[in-house]
């Protein structure tokens, strides 16, 4: 699987089939993340200019750090996002030991301020591929929302919900629940 859509990303648009972006995991420490490619070379100046253009993406950037029609997004890449198979190369982050299965999912540095008091729940976790999250919304939940679901994993884990989330994740991926 892992094979074939990197091909297809080779055959579509060129360029790297992977992405890796820095991410911050458990207490704090950095590690790269790992992801098939979804956007156009020059992604950030294409995201800069169109959140220039437009006062409305420029607020929904600002309350969800993602856009429902994000210009630096190709065609496949749109479809690997819906689809979360974007997500499939994390795998090897969890080999590597800084993911795991289930967890919040690991964010940037830009957004450790939206957690405020609540960001140590989050540095006491290790990032998963899928967590509480996903199931909940994904992104139809506000980034708020999302905050308080990453606070109540951890507060109230238990391998049970974490088995719960794993079996709740097919049906939200296929389904494409909450993804944009």
């Amino acid at each position: 699987m892992i094979g074939a859509i990197g091909l297809l990303i080779r055959l579509t648009s060129g360029g790297p089939v992977f992405f890796q972006h820095l991410r911050i995991g458990r207490h704090g420490e950095e590690f790269y993340i790992w992801k098939f490619r979804t956007m156009r070379p020059h992604g950030e100046r294409l995201l800069a200019d169109h959140l220039k253009r437009d006062a409305a993406a420029r607020e929904e950037w600002h309350h969800t750090h993602k856009l429902r029609d994000d210009p630096r997004i190709t065609r496949l890449g749109r479809f690997l996002r819906k689809t979360s198979l974007d997500e499939l190369p994390q795998i090897f982050n969890v080999f590597a030991g800084n993911m795991s299965f289930v967890g919040p999912r690991p964010i940037v540095q830009a957004e450790t301020g939206k957690y405020g008091e609540r960001f140590p729940y989050y540095l006491a976790a290790v990032p998963g591929i899928t967590g509480l999250w996903q199931v909940s919304g994904r992104c139809d939940v506000s980034y708020e929302a999302r905050v308080i679901l990453d606070e109540t994993y951890v507060c109230k884990w238990t391998m049970a919900r974490d088995l719960w989330i794993l079996l709740k994740t097919p049906r939200t991926v296929i389904c494409r629940l909450g993804a944009y």
